[in-house]
């Protein structure tokens, strides 16, 4: 057997391994070892001599000084004390509310929740356990169909580990060696847009069929509104806005509100005056904060003056004369958005009533300080403040913040976070290190050349080796999960790219979309069995995965629109980073 043969024989047999329930990492490590042995066979030297064992160890040495894994156990720690400070509860409920009216509520609350607490943790296993904990058992007593139920939770736990951060583009950044901040910023778009597509999907389905989700009764949609805010409101206007503006002006009447037993004071009436004011401030800082970014500051230090990189030479001054700024196409879609933003948040305040100050003040106290520090998470790295380790830190240290303001956090929670984050970190690092073994004797076998070869041989178009590449990777998501996939076979593919003049950046989001289905996709679905493990009873495998199957259509769809529109993916990295 020639060492190419030996090369796919030895990749054949890393997937029937995996496939029979062996360890992931010292797999990849044995067979590394065994083949490697192989192909430096020398009868004239001692076996201990053989240099499989110094390979080994280099490659353990790479591993260990690798930078960008630095990061992994810190957003790691980040998720799980989230998780463990139990901080989603309040946010479920306050969003059901929120979304009341709208068909199929609580599946519409279920994805969001999904998606924003998948945002700020990345874990898909401990998100879709939680939201299978809190949303299952209601979505099924309310008589939602359960493949609807189960699709929603399996699916848009997963988004998280799509969305930024994510230890899915961390060790994709580690193994195909590109920046971390510029595959965060590829993926930002995309990542919402498939929890687009998924919410469309479920209030479509649900205002087609709506027996799949019953209108919940009153008494779930009630919003329990305090007596000292309806006495206000009946003491100066309808509108709760225009009440405590007045009560800040005139508080004669109010004076004597009481609210959780204390008198409201001047102080509380301004207070929640500025609770009111939240989601107004909130617009304002994002679109003016935007526009500024773009537009004006974006602008000033791209100015060959200002960068002090190269010489002011005529090409130079040419680009500098003909740069006009931000694209048509921008300031279409900022102002549609800014529209449609400012009207919805305008219609808010001309309806303010009790009902929606008292689920404001909700969503303020359960949703705002986690969007705010995931947000500030984001920002810093996006802006180049810190880099993607530094800015793990600021999570984790916000996580642990939030947990303890919360009063959710005790030193049994905090030791369990702390287990679970070095029992996920080891796993991720003990992959790096089998990965870069097996990868380094699949080379030297020449496996990684035969499959060049054969992938040259086909004369693909760019086009169709993408399509390709990505239907490999679909299929493999049926019987792996990401990890194996991400670390075993990416590798396998970049080399290709440059010949078939693939942006990798571009590549590696549709591989992040991609590896939604192998969360989706049986037999080894991993979020069904998560699901199924604190479901009831009665609910079965079989309907998770029926419920999970329009889901894997819907991430195809979005990989489709990913590859004809390519600026949705490369525009923000294109923009804040250069091309």
């Amino acid at each position: 057997m020639t060492d190419p043969q030996l090369g796919l024989l030895m990749l054949c047999l890393i997937v029937v391994v995996i496939m029979m329930g062996f360890a992931t990492a010292f797999t990849l490590m044995g067979l590394g070892i065994v083949f490697g042995f192989i192909a430096f066979y020398d009868p004239t030297q001692a076996w201990a001599d053989n240099k499989i064992f110094a390979l080994m160890v280099q490659r353990t040495y790479g591993a260990m000084t690798n930078d960008v894994l630095i990061s992994i156990p810190l957003f790691v720690l980040m998720g799980y004390v989230m998780e463990r400070g139990a901080l989603v509860d309040k946010m479920f409920y306050s969003i059901q509310l929120a979304f009341r009216r709208v068909p199929a509520a609580l599946a519409v609350a279920t994805l969001i929740v999904c998606t924003f607490w998948g945002i700020a943790s990345g874990l898909v296993g401990a998100v879709v356990v939680l939201m299978g904990v809190i949303a299952m058992n209601p979505m099924l007593r309310a008589g939602y169909d359960v493949k609807l139920a189960s699709g929603v939770i399996t699916a848009g736990g997963t988004l998280g580990i799509l969305i930024p951060p994510s230890v899915m583009i961390i060790v994709y950044a580690a193994v195909a060696g590109q920046s971390v901040v510029k595959l965060y910023a590829a993926a930002m778009f995309p990542g919402f847009f498939l929890a687009l597509l998924y919410l469309l999907y479920v209030l479509g389905w649900a205002t087609l069929n709506p027996k799949i989700a019953p209108r919940l009764p009153e008494e779930q949609t009630r919003v329990p509104v305090p007596g000292w805010v309806e006495r206000l409101q009946a003491a100066y206007s309808p509108n709760l806005l225009a009440s405590l503006f007045k009560a800040l002006f005139a508080p004669a009447e109010a004076r004597d509100l009481e609210a959780d037993g204390k008198r409201l004071g001047y102080g509380g009436i301004a207070f929640n005056f500025l609770v009111a004011l939240v989601p107004l401030i909130l617009a304002v800082i994002t679109l003016g904060g935007t526009w500024w970014y773009v537009v004006i500051h974006k602008k000033t230090i791209d100015a060959p003056e200002a960068a002090g990189l190269q010489p002011l030479g005529g090409a130079v001054v040419e680009a500098a004369a003909t740069d006009t700024g931000p694209s048509a196409a921008f300031y279409w879609w900022f102002g549609g958005i800014a529209i449609v933003l400012l009207l919805a948040v305008v219609r808010y305040y001309r309806r303010m009533d009790a009902a929606r100050f008292t689920v404001l003040k909700l969503l303020s106290a359960s949703v705002m300080p986690l969007g705010i520090l995931t947000a500030i998470v984001l920002a810093v790295i996006l802006f180049g403040i810190t880099t993607a380790t530094e800015s793990a830190a600021v999570g984790a240290a916000g996580a642990f913040l939030l947990a303890l303001q919360a009063g959710t956090l005790d030193w049994k929670r905090t030791k369990e976070a702390v287990f679970l984050t070095a029992k996920t970190t080891a796993m991720v690092c003990w992959l790096f290190v089998g990965s870069a073994l097996f990868s380094a004797v699949f080379a030297i076998l020449g496996g990684q050349g035969l499959v060049e070869r054969w992938a040259l041989s086909l004369n693909l178009t760019p086009l169709q080796f993408m399509i390709l590449s990505q239907a490999i990777i679909f299929i493999l998501g049926w019987p792996l999960e990401w990890t194996e996939i991400l670390i075993i076979f990416v590798p396998i593919f970049l080399p290709l790219l440059k010949h078939y003049n693939i942006d990798p950046i571009l590549w590696g989001c549709l591989v992040f979309v991609n590896l939604q289905a192998a969360f989706l996709s049986p037999p080894v679905a991993m979020s069904a069995y998560y699901l199924k493990g604190v479901s009831p009873p009665h609910v079965t495998l079989n309907q998770i995965f029926g419920g999970m199957m329009p889901y894997m259509l819907i991430v195809i769809l979005c990989m489709v629109i990913m590859y004809m529109w390519p600026g949705m993916t490369l525009w923000l990295p294109n923009y804040l980073y250069g091309g």
